[in-house]
């Protein structure tokens, strides 16, 4: 259809989750008028590439189905925004939440479009009103990890057919947090848990994205430096 002089693969990423980004980066080298191919299995990118590409002013020249994925194609415009500049103002970004005080013991929490509850910073009954602090700072954590280890895989075009982390959390002395003991610590102590991954593809590259998912974890790599941390991968075949 079109002879694309770049190429590049946004796997399973969105136009809001980094794969405008990517593209930037690709569409930069090359010269006004020349054709940039985006690889995408991303079915929201039909609908929001042409409107990016319109607002930028390049030309979106259409598509065609690939193996497994969806070919969109990009003739670069003369008018363009600074890549420096976008890649600047992402790394300058600041994550913004308001927290209004709830009923009872609990917490209403804002965060940009969607608002959730919580409840007692740390509760261990066994059924509660709303998540506790510890359980959406283990969710926080559990959530970036199996997403983040999808995104990875996903822009290395390694098939994952399923993926669930467990873990568990525990504290030096909850009894401290809840002023019933004078001595101790309320700190996490320890997170413990296995991520079970099911994945056709040989077990060394699983393995490998996931050391590279533990790196590029911003909510494990801040844990890291308090908490002790033991995670065990598991690949399922």
């Amino acid at each position: 259809m079109y002879e694309p002089q770049a190429i590049c693969d946004g796997g399973d990423l969105d136009c809001g989750s980094g794969l405008l980004l990517i593209i930037k980066k690709a569409i930069d080298p090359i010269a006004s008028g020349e054709i940039l191919e985006v690889r995408s299995r991303e079915r929201t990118v039909a609908e929001d590439l042409p409107a990016w590409c319109r607002m930028v002013e390049h030309d979106f020249l259409g598509s065609e189905p690939g193996e497994g994925t969806t070919r969109y194609f990009i003739r670069k415009g003369q008018s363009q925004s600074d890549l420096k500049q976008d890649l600047a103002a992402a790394k300058g970004y600041h994550w913004s939440v308001r927290t209004q005080s709830g009923r009872d013991l609990t917490a209403k929490v804002h965060s940009r479009n969607h608002t959730f509850v919580a409840g007692q910073p740390a509760d261990f009954s066994a059924k509660v009103d709303a998540p506790s602090a510890i359980d959406y700072l283990l969710a926080s954590l559990a959530s970036c990890l199996v997403v983040g280890f999808k995104a990875l895989a996903s822009k290395r075009n390694v098939e994952i057919d399923d993926a669930e982390l467990t873990l568990k959390g525990s504290l030096d002395n909850i009894l401290y947090h809840m002023e019933i003991e004078d001595e101790g610590s309320p700190k996490i102590s320890k997170i413990l848990g296995t991520f079970y991954v099911s994945s056709p593809h040989e077990e060394e590259q699983v393995e490998e994205i996931w050391r590279d998912t533990l790196k590029r974890s911003p909510i494990y790599q801040t844990l890291i430096e308090t908490v002790q941390i033991d995670i065990k991968l598991s690949v399922v075949f």
